[in-house]
């Protein structure tokens, strides 16, 4: 595949707990063969360290490596920006018309997209999405919901973005917690348009009890 035929997602982490979702699907997405523009939040590096065996640095470039490594990804396909890099291409309008995922997404940055607040990358990022009607993917984890939570996601769904709370179904009798993350990983990928196998789609495989 050539750098003219990859597909850019704009994939971004912040504060909430659930690294791995947004981890499993940066692997998935280097394996589709996307370009992926990566944004993590101050927070986000606390959770994935905490969640995971991962460390990403602050700066941009050792932190590129890390992902890099983990992700498997081939020279140039991924691209990690900072926190105030106002020139990264999911900055502005005038940037490549991308897709954007925020997975996980925390309360705070919900209520940041909700009131047009953009005091950093990412939330300015999801103010572009937003004003230039791209696809908005929200993966909050958070329970319970207050109201304030509940208003804002109301608010950011009549805008057009969609809310994908990180809730795993079961009916594919998962067995381990791979299988669960897979899950969400799976609807985000159907949604971004980006072909997957990870969960057998629904009508497509032998209902339990029933004979083939």
């Amino acid at each position: 595949m050539t750098e003219a035929d990859r597909r850019t997602i704009n994939l971004a982490f912040t504060g909430a707990s659930g690294a791995q979702y947004g981890l499993r699907l940066l692997q998935c997405l280097v394996a589709a063969g996307c370009r992926v523009n990566v944004m993590v939040s101050r927070a986000a590096q606390v959770v994935i360290a905490t969640e995971t065996d991962l460390k990403l640095p602050s700066a941009s470039a050792a932190a590129l490596k890390v992902l890099t490594q983990f992700s498997g990804a081939e020279e140039g396909q991924l691209a990690v920006y900072g926190r105030e890099d106002w020139f990264a291409p999911p900055a502005s309008g005038s940037g490549e018309p991308s897709p954007l995922v925020i997975c996980p997404c925390s309360t705070g940055t919900l209520s940041a997209l909700a009131t047009g607040a953009s005091n950093n990358l990412i939330e300015r990022a999801g103010d572009v999405a937003l004003k230039e009607r791209r696809p908005l993917i929200l993966v909050p984890r958070e329970a319970p919901y207050s109201e304030i939570h509940l208003e804002n996601m109301l608010k950011l769904t009549r805008m057009g973005a969609v809310i994908m709370p990180a809730s795993p179904g079961f009916y594919h009798q998962p067995g381990s917690i791979d299988d669960l993350v897979d899950f969400i990983v799976a609807r985000l990928l159907d949604h971004l348009g980006v072909a997957q196998t990870l969960v057998p789609r629904w009508g497509q495989s032998p209902r339990p009890g029933v004979e083939k």
